[in-house]
């Protein structure tokens, strides 16, 4: 059973259908040549059966009187050798010993040295005017006919099986010759007929290849042509068919995605570039009434502080809002070399200013570090990793910036040592509007959820990846940019 398991097995289907071809024709093949050697030994063995019943048993009844009968008077002192064919075979059991045993040669009659086991053989031979095979040492294979003597002994008659045998032999040969060329043609010409008949099947196999290669997440998607469709009353043509009506509903609902998207894209770009002015204008009256110089109840100082702290964060959600909008429009950003190991340091040390009861470290490479972007975009997605990892982890925990090099691919990494990012919003910690703690989504000063997001957004558009690694006590953020 291991042996089995270990044999190579084909793996496509057009290799199982001709190797099951082959094999069952291969069965086949072997059925029938079994038969027709089996048929032909039984058929030619009861043939050698009655030549042996038709001689009888003159010949080893010769052999008690030298090879002579005992009525013939012919003088001749080969006697019986002239009526027998030759290579017959006989032998004499009286008393349950073997007495006699001879064959007819060309020579003349010969006597045959049997051992133990050969006389064994003859003695166990039944009486009953059948023939049975023998193994003879120095003979090989006979075929003999045991008869009662007139005096009380057993007397055998046997004729040679290597004619019967080399007929066998022969059949066996050309039964394998003929079979093998036949299993050899039926296997190349089944494997072109397959081929040709899972033709319009590996074509839809070619069409669902390219399909599944396609970004099909977000933006417009063109899908390949359909796949050529056969006789819809086979099995492949109806998987054809499927397919192809399979794939038209995919592209329709694709292509109605794409629309909505387009429709929110410009509703958000749209209600973010109107929404900066009002909220511009009520941050600037909340300020300009905290600065009337006559006195004011303290409720009403609280309440116009509290205007102007909601409408810088109402402001700043505005102004990420209309960033990602323009990021999913496509809108190119700025191509120019940046130092990222200087984005690094001002990053770092603004961090340490913001969040001093953080312990901030740096690991940076010996040479500095470049790449080729936007450097106000890539400053924004250091700031927001950082102000992550500042606002996500209790005071005293250690947050470290790693920047090196990998071939061509600079590899940026903000790690900390706090408790980790809930492991069900993992998947989907980059998308907008992800917060750690839903429970505190309307608090003062709570995020919008907009952060990481811009961070992915901003990196796919400088064609870089980010990622994630956490658990309790390590949480790493990754970025990988091309310094080519």
């Amino acid at each position: 059973m291991s042996l089995l398991r270990r044999l190579p097995h084909p793996r496509t289907l057009r290799a199982r259908l001709t190797v099951g071809l082959v094999v069952l024709l291969a069965i086949s093949c072997a059925a029938v040549g079994l038969a027709a050697v089996f048929e032909l030994n039984g058929f030619l063995t009861s043939r050698l059966d009655q030549q042996v019943s038709q001689t009888g048993p003159r010949f080893p009844a010769s052999l008690e009187h030298g090879g002579l009968l005992p009525d013939d008077h012919d003088g001749d002192e080969r006697g019986d050798e002239r009526r027998q064919a030759l290579g017959t075979f006989g032998a004499r059991v009286a008393d349950g010993t073997v007495t006699h045993a001879a064959a007819i040669r060309r020579t003349g009659i010969v006597n045959v040295p049997l051992t133990a086991h050969d006389k064994e053989q003859l003695i166990a031979v039944p009486v009953d005017g059948r023939g049975h095979s023998v193994e003879l040492s120095a003979m090989d294979g006979y075929r003999v006919v045991a008869r009662r003597g007139l005096d009380g002994d057993v007397l055998l008659t046997g004729l040679p099986l290597e004619p019967v045998r080399a007929a066998v032999h022969r059949l066996e040969l050309v039964a394998g010759i003929v079979f093998g060329a036949a299993l050899t043609l039926t296997g190349v010409a089944g494997a072109l007929w397959v081929r040709l008949s899972l033709r319009p099947l590996s074509r839809v196999a070619a069409t669902a290849t390219r399909v599944s290669e396609l970004p099909l997440a977000s933006g417009e998607v063109a899908l390949p042509p359909r796949a050529p469709e056969s006789d819809p009353r086979s099995e492949v043509g109806r998987v054809a068919g499927a397919f192809n009506r399979m794939l038209g509903h995919v592209e329709d609902a694709l292509t109605k995605r794409h629309a909505s998207e387009e429709r929110l894209r410009s509703f958000a770009a749209d209600a973010s570039h109107e929404l900066r002015t009002p909220v511009a204008t009520v941050r600037g009256h909340a300020e300009l009434a905290l600065l009337h110089p006559g006195p004011v109840p303290p409720q009403i100082t609280r309440a116009l502080e509290r205007i102007a702290a909601e409408s810088g964060r109402m402001g700043a959600m505005v102004d990420d809002l209309l960033l990602l909008a323009r990021l999913d429009a496509g809108r190119p950003l700025e191509r120019l070399p940046v130092d990222l190991t200087r984005l690094v340091l001002d990053a770092v040390s603004d961090a340490r200013a913001t969040g001093p009861d953080h312990r901030w470290t740096l690991e940076l490479p010996e040479e500095p570090v470049t790449v080729t972007g936007d450097e106000h975009r890539l400053h924004q997605v250091l700031a927001n990793l950082l102000a992550n990892a500042r606002a996500h982890t209790p005071a005293g925990t250690k947050v470290t910036v790693a920047l090196e090099t990998e071939g061509t691919t600079a590899v940026l990494t903000v790690h900390d040592d706090g408790p980790g990012v809930p492991e069900d919003i993992r998947p989907g910690v980059f998308e907008r509007f992800t917060r750690a703690d839903r429970r505190r989504s309307d608090a003062p000063g709570s995020g919008a959820g907009l952060g990481l997001s811009i961070v992915a957004a901003v990196v796919e558009a400088h064609a870089g990846s980010v990622g994630l690694e956490s658990r309790p006590g390590s949480t790493t953020f990754t970025v990988r940019l091309s310094t080519a």
